[in-house]
This record gives C-alpha cells, sequence and structure tokens, in this order.
C-alpha cells in the first residue's frame, strides 16, 4: 500500500512538473508529458524503476527527433512533394531510408540499455504504451 502512494506521488510530481516548468510550453512538451504520464500508468514502475528509465527514454527521444528534424530541414520544406527531377527524388527516397535505419539503431541501442534497468515485460509493455498512447491521440483528433 505504501509503494503504491510513493508511486502516485512520484508520477504526480512528474507530470507537474512537466506541465509547469514552463508555463507557456510548447505542444511539443505538453504532449511528451501527457505521453509520460500515460506510459507510467500502464507500465506501473517502481519508484527505482522509474528513476533510472525515464533519464533514458528521454534521451531515446532527443535523438530520435533530432534525426527527423535534420530530415525535415533538409527536405519537407524544400520540396513540397516536388522533385526537380529523379536524382532528388532519389535523393529524398534513400534519406528517408537512412533515416529509418538510425531511428531502428536508436531503438535497438536504448531497448538494451532499457532491458538493463527494467524487466523484459516492462520494456515490452513500454514500447506497447507508446502505440497505444499514438491511438488515443489519433482518435483524440478524429472524435474533436
Amino acid at each position: 500500500m505504501n509503494k503504491k502512494i510513493i508511486h502516485i506521488i512520484i508520477l504526480i510530481l512528474l507530470s507537474c512538473t512537466s506541465f509547469f516548468a514552463q508555463p507557456n510550453g510548447s505542444k511539443r512538451e505538453k504532449l511528451d508529458a501527457l505521453r509520460a504520464e500515460f506510459i507510467a500508468k500502464k507500465v506501473n514502475f517502481t519508484a527505482q524503476e522509474s528513476q533510472a528509465f525515464w533519464p533514458l527514454y528521454n534521451e531515446m527521444n532527443d535523438k530520435l527527433e533530432a534525426s527527423r528534424k535534420a530530415f525535415r530541414m533538409k527536405y519537407n520544406q524544400k520540396t513540397n512533394y516536388n522533385f526537380d527531377n529523379d536524382k532528388d527524388a532519389e535523393a529524398y527516397l534513400n534519406a528517408e531510408l537512412q533515416l529509418r535505419e538510425k531511428e531502428y539503431e536508436i531503438y535497438k541501442e536504448y531497448y538494451e540499455k532499457f532491458k538493463k534497468i527494467l524487466p523484459i515485460k516492462k520494456v515490452a509493455a513500454v514500447r506497447r504504451a507508446e502505440e497505444d498512447f499514438k491511438k488515443e491521440i489519433i482518435k483524440s483528433i478524429r472524435d474533436n
């Protein structure tokens, strides 16, 4: 019972710090805070697991976002789906494949790190919770 109370307090503190750290926080920051809250609720981390997991998880997401941002900066704003020639289209497709490979390598690296601090069932639960969160967000957008 005491452990559950401690977990609830930690979750509340994590969500409060995420929401109130920057009063004019971006939509991205709010979405990240909602995702963290959703995952924490679904996976039910211990206090020790939570303390070890979130810095790694945030680090992983920062690397993923940096890779995606670099890709978007180079291609999405510049091309607007119109390629001057086949060579440019081919370069775009190759860059997208490289992005997916980079994402795969980041996921692979961090899942290995997660397995060192979490039971494998919780590592799988994190991934499942991420997918469920995406589905919930899409459903919420559709409903509104």
